[in-house]
């Protein structure tokens, strides 16, 4: 046999591209980390995938993921590369780790334990502190390998406290000298490779202790003038993307139309956060109304929607459960997880823990923590992210004539203490996922909020993308569905686009090598579980998929039917990507 022509050729599978076409059988040949050949491929390579039967997608892109400090001590950005994804932007919701000096290190660990729920011990284990200004941070993450690209943003939060120090932390309006420094950072952070700048307006981001983030109630002068230090970027060409976060209360009109200023000033593109208040249920809609006209009008806009709810997570060996407010439950908390097992089960114990009241101002407001209504149990089979209403706590105990709170415990002491409960607190204000529906079909939206690497002990949404493809194109029963190649193109294509990565996104030649070939069929999202695999010792929530039976970054397999390969092609990207030569001709 003569020498391969190719590095790798994907055979004979449905081919997904990207572009929301019709998906069409046929092959993909890579070479170089570029897709070379799409069609009948004759060349061999010297390594043949056969994916008969099988779909060949591109590489998903998340948009919207917190890996800023695992990507300094870990190569695999997992969950997120067990899941399709082979390009990852961390550095959302204004919160990081750089521009940073010494003295600020522990301010800005505390705020990314309280907004992200990642754990202090953990962070100033793992973060080896190599630099100190947004540049100089790049550079250590170029310095690593990963199984997936990494792309990130500079943070308002880390931005503001290194400028304006205490004054920033207690939030206090920035002076026309602050905002000129900010934005002279911001500028410089995008010239050196950042992919943009992110903030936070949200009460949901505090400290630990319950503080503010810093960048809550940041004035629109401070965020115009550090969006025009973006468009300064490059000799005034201008460089960078604007990712906001916000509560829109007490008016979400007033506030989009700060947003939609800040656009037409900077020139700026901008995604902000949108997703379906249980206390405004309809609020959505009036922002994608004015999203629309935004739009319209020639700015470049888009909203960054979930494809389920956002929803926490209770269990005996997470953050919380709906007894971490009972003294009883306290007394034995700090227990190794079998041990607490076997108390909460002596009956005596369960006896005085359903008879308690709980601490009213206990974790997570003790409403929450007690929402029944609200309340369903996962099974440890695949979970179900659209239960009906007939699934929660409260209605399971009316069924079996028992307290809510004795289905709660029961269920959290199944599985040796491994029971967990799922409470929507976003997008399931009325106990379905029409509200997303809508979202994801809007012309302005594209996939994001995955939140990837954060919320370790609390939300585990890096599987967002599997989601996509098993629950929207596939599996649900209660409304309608979208076309797998709908899916695909705003899980890579749309995503990669809004951030700037013009690269990837699509199987065409001359495109990135990052693929997926994926039995549909067999394609199953599992239920979270904890690993014990953060430095220090620390826990977090992680979730697998089975039915990805390669995925491959830059033409290199990293992942084998879930399995890493110990190929690490990923690296940092450094600014946006223009569509490759071959592309641009045939767009």
């Amino acid at each position: 046999m003569g020498e391969a022509a190719y590095d790798i050729v994907v055979r004979g599978g449905t081919i997904v591209d990207g572009t929301g076409g019709v998906p069409f059988e046929g092959d993909v040949a890579l070479a170089g980390g570029a897709i070379v050949r799409v069609g009948a491929v004759a060349g061999r390579g010297r390594e043949e995938i056969d994916a008969r039967g099988r779909l060949v997608t591109p590489g998903f892109v998340d948009v919207h993921t917190h890996y800023d400090g695992q990507a300094t001590w870990d190569e695999r950005m997992q969950p997120s590369s067990w899941h399709g994804v082979t390009t990852v932007v961390q550095g959302n919701c204004g919160v990081g780790f750089a521009p940073c000096r010494p003295a600020d290190r522990d301010r800005l660990v505390y705020l990314m334990e309280g907004v992200e729920d990642l754990p202090y011990p953990v962070l100033t284990a793992g973060l080896p502190w190599d630099w100190e200004s947004f540049p100089q941070y790049l550079d250590s993450l170029s310095r690593r390998r990963f199984d997936l690209d990494i792309a990130t943003q500079v943070p308002h939060a880390a931005l503001r406290v290194h400028v304006m120090g205490a004054r920033g932390v207690a939030r206090e309006p920035a002076t026309a000298q602050d905002i000129a420094r900010m934005a002279m950072l911001a500028r410089e952070a995008v010239e050196a490779g950042a992919l943009g700048f992110s903030t936070s307006r949200t009460l949901n981001h505090r400290t630990k202790a319950g503080e503010p983030t810093p960048t809550l109630t940041a004035a629109e002068d401070e965020l115009t003038g550090i969006a025009m230090g973006l468009a300064a970027a490059n000799g005034g060409r201008g460089a960078g993307v604007l990712q906001f976060v916000s509560d829109f209360h007490p008016d979400p009109v007033a506030e989009f139309a700060m947003f939609r200023r800040i656009v037409e000033r900077s020139g700026r593109p901008l995604s902000f956060s949108l997703a379906q208040s249980h206390q405004a249920p309809e609020s959505y809609r009036l922002l994608l109304r004015a999203l629309e006209a935004a739009v319209d009008a020639g700015l470049p806009m888009k909203a960054q929607v979930a494809p389920r709810a956002v929803g926490v997570l209770f269990g005996l060996d997470l953050t919380l459960n709906p007894f971490s407010g009972h003294d009883s439950y306290r007394a034995v908390a700090a227990l190794p997880l079998a041990e607490r097992v076997r108390a909460m089960r002596d009956p005596a114990f369960r006896a005085r823990l359903l008879a308690e009241a709980p601490d009213a101002g206990g974790p997570f407001g003790q409403a929450g923590l007690a929402n029944w209504a609200g309340m369903y149990p996962f099974g440890r089979e695949a979970p179900d992210y659209e239960p009906a209403a007939d699934r929660t706590v409260a209605a399971i105990a009316a069924a079996e004539g028992r307290a809510p709170r004795e289905v709660a415990l029961d269920h959290l002491l199944s599985d040796d203490g491994g029971g967990i409960l799922y409470l929507p607190f976003l997008g399931y204000a009325d106990g379905s996922l029409d509200a997303a529906y809508e979202m994801l079909t809007h012309r302005d939206t594209v996939p994001g909020l995955s939140d990837g690497g954060a919320h370790v002990g609390m939300i585990c949404d890096g599987s967002f993308p599997t989601s996509l493809l098993t629950h929207w194109t596939r599996d649900r029963t209660r409304g309608p569905r979208l076309r797998v190649e709908e899916v695909v193109k705003r899980q890579a294509a749309d995503t990669a686009a809004l951030v700037g990565l013009l690269d990837r996104g699509r199987i065409a030649e001359g495109m990135r090598a990052d693929l997926n070939v994926i039995d549909y069929d067999r394609l199953t999202l599992m239920a979270p579980e904890i690993v014990h695999d953060l430095p220090a010792g620390g826990k977090r929530l992680m979730q697998r998929a089975t039915g990805y039976v390669a995925t491959i970054v830059a033409g290199a397999i990293t992942y084998r039917d879930g399995e890493p390969t110990g190929a690490l092609p990923g690296r940092l990207l450094r600014g946006a990507r223009s569509a490759p030569a071959a592309r641009r001709e045939a767009a």
